[in-house]
């Protein structure tokens, strides 16, 4: 990675993705965050370019204030100081699905061109390479936030896929040809190690809007396992600057919890 802007040291991947994800919260309220990236992504924006926003999680936590990263949903330090804690069944059924989140910011092995997540298996189904953690949450968080956000640390065919090896949380277009009809937008934004890929909603395919410094078009279409649509007005990222990443490194995960 490219050195950030006003800072000595290199940027890893990690403060890369987040410092671009928070940036896409500005003007958001309520964020539905899964932990890792989205949880650092947010974290920084409160910080940044969205004070006011609020992080709700699957555990039922809503309005997070910890005095440290969280490792896991359920870590204790998630209660401490939030401004409600309710059951699961509460914050599934009023919160998320009452439509009170903006943003469901999520992680996935694999998508495709219309924003359809897997993580579930890698291969087969019955015989897979590799088999991850399943959806937890996030099913219900793609058919009732308003809007979701995606950090892939990997821009690869694999991941950029055509086909999906399995699909975990359908978006509203493949919702739809089933009959059923999602309240949100399904995802708006994916964040990944090359740029940046947009849709406004249904029936509309992922584009690349903008690329880090460095970054071709060609390099992103090769990347991507499908005939990718690139924007008119192709933007190029700002690089981290050292505010950012001096907030990121020293605020928000000084131990490194997720910073890699």
């Amino acid at each position: 990675m490219n050195a950030a802007s006003g800072n000595p040291g290199s940027v890893t991947s990690s403060e890369l993705l987040s410092v671009v994800a928070s940036r896409e919260l500005a003007g958001r309220h309520t964020v539905f965050a899964g932990i890792g990236l989205p949880t650092l992504a947010t974290s920084l924006a409160q910080l940044t370019v969205a004070p006011g926003i609020e992080i709700v999680y699957e555990s039922g936590v809503c309005g997070a204030h910890p005095s440290h990263l969280p490792e896991t949903i359920a870590d204790a330090v998630l209660i401490t100081g939030a401004e409600a804690v309710l059951s699961m069944p509460a914050v599934f059924g009023y919160v998320l699905q009452g439509g009170h989140i903006d943003v469901g910011f999520l992680g996935a092995a694999q998508i495709d061109r219309w924003g359809n997540l897997n993580s579930s298996v890698i291969g087969d189904w019955h015989a897979p390479d590799v088999r991850l953690p399943g959806p937890g949450g996030a099913t219900e968080v793609m058919a009732n936030a308003r809007e979701i956000f995606v950090v892939m640390r990997r821009h690869t065919p694999r991941s950029f896929t055509a086909e999906l090896d399995f699909c975990t949380s359908p978006g509203p277009d493949r919702a739809l040809a089933e009959g059923i009809r999602p309240l949100g937008a399904g995802v708006t934004r994916v964040i990944t190690d090359l740029g940046i890929l947009a849709r406004s909603g249904v029936g509309e395919e992922l584009s690349l809007i903008a690329v880090h410094p460095g970054i071709t078009v060609d390099q992103v279409r090769q990347a991507t396992d499908w005939d990718l649509r690139v924007a008119d007005a192709l933007a190029t990222i700002e690089p981290p600057t050292a505010s950012e990443l001096r907030l990121l490194r020293e605020d928000v995960d000084p131990g490194r919890v997720y910073l890699r």
